[in-house]
């Protein structure tokens, strides 16, 4: 498993890919557009709404929600929120 400082090493991952945790194509394809998001710390990483929901991917940061892409993104956005809620 990489961290998103090493994914260079995974090679499944790619840029925007978050270690290989995107939602699958069809999902995506099918979901409507509201469910659809991008995680703030894996720029360009599409992220669905209800599975984060249903795995707990999600912070909310002064009354506004944002959804994570993977586990490896809590920590990070955790640690500076500001970060990531402007990005």
């Amino acid at each position: 498993m990489t961290t998103p400082g090493n994914r260079d090493q995974d090679s499944t991952a790619k840029a925007g890919d978050c270690c290989g945790h995107t939602p699958a194509k069809e999902d995506l394809a099918s979901a409507p557009d509201q469910d659809v998001a991008e995680c703030p710390v894996m720029v360009g990483t599409p992220v669905l709404k209800s599975q984060a929901e249903e795995l707990g991917l999600y912070r909310d940061h002064d009354g506004q929600r944002y959804w994570l892409c993977c586990d490896s993104c809590g920590p990070l956005f955790d640690a500076d929120p500001e970060r990531y809620a402007t990005a």
